[in-house]
């Protein structure tokens, strides 16, 4: 319980630090975070801990009042020196006239920070190493075992739970909570996170949940309102000084408007873009809810119409479309309601919705105009639907259902088809030909082949799985344990995939393999689950509704396909559902040459039905577009040296790239 917290950073506290401590607290001068911090950490290894205990406060403290005061002082000077109206026709004017509002703004923030705070700004920055120790709030950690020491251990508990919500993998701090849970005098009230931001008060949920509209309608309000001014609070934030901590070599600097435009106002872009991802992300949780705002207006618009306020609900509704405007179920309610308040009716999206939307397509233009013009890269932290389709008539280039490569392939089955979101069945990609030559490779290779990672029963104990990797085959075919054409048939079946669902998904962005495996399990009489129910990129949690891309999960998988091998057998049919893993949308029934892809996130959840009699044999298939996480087919293959004739093995060598379509 009293040990103390592991702190990397205290040499440097010590040190770097010494002597500078009391010079701030002249005046009314604020004295900044991190000197309070270090004092407060020097006092805490003195087991001075009313000192540490105050002195931790006091910087926790300031760290609010810090944010407060830029947050304040950037949303009264964007007021003040705002940038209205077009520019003039002349570029002498219009250069004047912008620089003039950027000067007078800088003047602004200047003395209203230097009022606020009491000293020059810059006396407040502190290195990336202390930011980091307060983002993940670490002086609780220390709180907690100086208040513990002054026997003050309602506000010991407090201390502990706010540290703890934002770190639950800390293994100490959850064996110090689960001792403060069984002392007597310690209440429930007490495990309170004294860092909560409202937004993330899930009573309005809870309400929904429990069929209480009225309730829920008022505190999904009051959610979507905190969550709307979070979002602002973090956008004020980005504008703050250029965080490069990578120590620049001398060279000749950019430009006046390249520096402008390449550096600091894109990063500030940037960052505005990953606030949607800050304000949906739980203390303790790595990956963010997606759809976090639209999920508001999803929920309060059924929440309206069950309490008979269909006004409101189309509004809602209206405004739930800007995000996604093809999305049928919604346009269908539309239909309704403006069937209920009669066609006269105007239906308007919400001010403050469109406002936000449309504010954030214009930044990713300007993004993408930068990233494509003078460099650099950007990763969109909005998922793959939202604002997807309104984003399109920014970029003007076609995201889904492109051309495909080969004139034989048919989609038999698309997304809407299958009733879900990037969706898609093709049949013909290997002929009876081709599935047998792939079928004779299983069975030579049954024995010699491994399970899924190595794992013999990796999904349930009942099965027996057995595969062959990409690899695996090519190491087989040189030592004459397999037949080589058929080792490079499943090279080029997996090649040939990957350009049809890349073609069709992302036309003109690299899918690269991230795992590529010939599958061919044992089920023989079974009846429970051969795969159950998952997302290839996330953790699954049909509770709580979400699906958390974090480790363990292969968070960089983008999208994922099986292409089947035969179908006589009994059983084995893939299905997927929605997020609650039980109610099933749509089903595909294995047949030689049929490949069903999809993409790999929440969006997908999926399982496959046990083999009650037979072997199904498919290649399952899995992609990204991160080159850091490809499968590096091609080196490994490179070091083979099959039994082939020279140009077969140029041809092997040169991997996914250069295999011919054709079996000659």
């Amino acid at each position: 319980m009293c040990e103390a917290p592991f702190l990397p950073l205290l040499p440097f506290l010590v040190s770097a630090l010494e002597g500078s401590r009391c010079s701030a607290a002249q005046g009314r001068e604020r004295i900044p975070y991190d000197l309070l911090y270090a004092d407060g950490v020097r006092a805490y290894f003195a087991r001075d801990w009313g000192r540490a205990a105050e002195l931790l406060q006091r910087a926790l403290h300031s760290y609010a009042g810090l944010r407060a005061a830029r947050r304040a002082c950037r949303a009264a000077c964007r007021r003040e020196a705002a940038f209205l109206g077009g520019p003039p026709a002349g570029s002498g004017p219009w250069e004047a006239a912008l620089f003039g509002r950027v000067l007078q703004r800088a003047d602004c923030l200047q003395h209203c920070l230097g009022r606020r705070l009491g000293a020059a700004p810059s006396a407040h920055r502190a290195s990336l190493a202390i930011r980091r120790d307060f983002q993940q709030r670490e002086p609780y950690n220390y709180l907690q075992v100086a208040f513990f020491q002054l026997k003050k251990l309602d506000q010991a508990v407090s201390a502990a739970h706010t540290f703890f919500v934002a770190n639950p993998q800390h293994l100490q701090m959850r064996e110090d909570i689960e001792k403060y849970r069984r002392m007597s005098g310690v209440k429930s009230d007490n495990f309170r996170d004294l860092e909560a931001t409202p937004h993330w008060v899930r009573a309005g949920v809870q309400h929904y949940n429990a069929d209480e509209y009225v309730q829920a309608v008022a505190r999904l309000e009051e959610s979507l309102t905190e969550a709307l001014s979070a979002l602002e609070e973090c956008r004020a934030l980005c504008e703050g000084p250029w965080e490069d901590e990578v120590e620049e070599e001398e060279e000749m600097q950019p430009g006046l408007y390249e520096a402008i435009a390449g550096t600091h106002y894109i990063q500030v872009l940037k960052c505005r873009q990953q606030c949607v991802l800050e304000i949906a992300t739980k203390p303790g949780r790595i990956s963010a809810t997606e759809d976090f705002i639209p999920s508001h207006l999803d929920l309060l618009q059924f929440a309206y119409d069950q309490v008979g306020n269909q006004t409101l609900a189309a509004e809602c509704a209206a405004s739930y479309l800007l995000f996604y405007p093809t999305d049928e179920l919604m346009l269908e309610k539309m239909r309704e309601y403006r069937t209920e308040l009669g066609e006269d009716t105007a239906i308007t999206a919400r001010q403050n919705i469109e406002h936000y939307v449309q504010r954030s397509l214009m930044e990713k233009k300007l993004i993408y105009y930068a990233v494509e013009h003078l460099g650099g890269a950007f990763n969109d932290p909005v998922s793959n639907r939202l604002l997807i389709q309104s984003f399109l008539i920014f970029i003007c280039t076609c995201f889904l259902t492109g051309p495909l490569p080969f004139e034989s392939i048919a989609v038999t089955m698309d997304s809407r088809q299958m009733n879900g979101t990037q969706r898609v069945v093709f049949d013909r990609v290997l002929t009876e030909s081709e599935c047998e030559d792939l079928l004779r490779l299983t069975k030579a290779a049954g024995e010699a082949g491994d399970g899924f990672r190595a794992r013999r029963s990796p999904h349930t104990p009942h099965e027996r799985f057995e595969g062959l990797t990409v690899l695996k085959a090519a190491q087989l075919a040189q030592n004459g344990d397999v037949d080589w054409r058929d080792a490079k048939l499943l090279l080029q079946a997996s090649e040939k995939s990957r350009r049809i669902i890349e073609s069709y998904f992302t036309p003109g962005k690299k899918l690269h393999f991230s795992f590529t495996h010939l599958v061919f399990p044992e089920q023989e009489g079974r009846m429970d689950l051969s795969h159950p129910v998952h997302a290839d990129n996330c953790l699954l949690d049909p509770e709580g509704q979400e699906c958390w891309r974090e480790p363990p999960a292969y968070v960089y998988r983008d999208y994922s396909g099986i292409l089947y091998l035969n179908d006589d057998f009994q059983g084995g049919g893939l299905f997927f559902t929605e997020m609650d893993t039980v109610t099933v949308t749509a089903k595909v029934q294995p047949k030689c040459g049929r490949l069903v892809a999809f993409s790999s996130g929440k969006e997908n959840p999926h399982g496959v039905w046990a083999v009650s009699r037979g072997r199904r044999c498919a290649i399952a298939l899995w992609y990204t577009h991160s080159q850091e996480h490809a499968e590096q087919v091609k080196d490994h293959a490179e070091e083979m040296d099959m039994s082939t004739s020279k140009q077969e093995q140029i041809t092997l060598r040169n991997g996914l790239w250069a295999f011919p379509w054709g079996r000659g």
